[in-house]
């Protein structure tokens, strides 16, 4: 089945307007419409998700992204549990071999309760407990998945703020000990991101070169009974 971005927004690496550096943001299907050379459907239905370092930035970073994010925001007590699965292949790393995957974020905020990340082959996670903890706490859950290698990542988050992060890929079926969001994050707005975000600042000697690009095979989003 195709990739259905309809209900989804997409932060490009392509400016505002040439006024404007600011990434642009698009409804899933403009930005497939508008920006085949950042985000375009393959022929077995699955997405191309293109991050050049070298690109439109967020106002608060230098760094680039090709990814999308629920348009929705919704809190923790809203359903019984809340999952983001998304089965990918990464096939292009930027050169510091470092790019978020996955995360939970939250509504006007530039601390994410979870990140997730590929980081020279290794699928690590880093997680704040309480909101606006300054610095997440981090762990690996899986090595040896490579480029062009084909994985799923599965955030699974339930009303009570317990998470676990799962990884299937490379004959591996792994999933990690629940962590625990305090009560702090019962009174946020909170929405699932995934794609390519590098983990690397754009200069004016970055490689044109420099960038991630990922294949997004199936995504489901879900916030419902446990």
């Amino acid at each position: 089945m195709p990739v259905d971005l309809s209900p989804l927004i997409i932060t490009t690496p392509v400016a505002t307007s040439p006024d404007n550096p600011v990434a642009l943001e698009l409804p899933g299907n403009e930005a497939l419409a508008r920006l085949p050379q950042v985000i375009s459907r393959q022929p077995d239905g699955s997405v191309r998700f293109s991050a050049p370092t070298l690109g439109a930035s967020s106002k608060s970073t230098h760094r680039t992204r090709c990814e999308w994010k629920e348009a929705l925001y919704w809190r923790l007590d809203s359903a019984a549990q809340h999952v983001n699965r998304q089965r990918m292949t990464l096939t292009q790393v930027n050169s510091a071999q470092k790019v978020v995957i996955a995360q939970l974020h939250v509504k006007n905020d530039d601390s994410p309760a979870i990140k997730v990340f590929w980081n020279k082959a290794r699928i690590t996670w880093g997680v704040r407990a309480t909101f606006n903890q300054a610095e997440p706490l981090t762990s690996t859950i899986a090595s040896n998945i490579g480029l062009d290698q084909p994985f799923t990542v599965e955030i699974s988050l339930s009303s009570a703020g317990q998470v676990v992060l799962s990884v299937v890929g490379n004959g591996m079926n792994l999933v990690t000990a629940a962590a625990q969001l305090d009560s702090s994050w019962a009174s946020q707005l909170l929405n699932f991101h995934g794609g390519v975000y590098n983990q690397i600042d754009y200069s004016a000697t970055t490689a044109a070169t420099d960038g991630s690009v990922c294949l997004i095979h199936d995504l489901a989003l879900i916030h419902g009974a446990g």
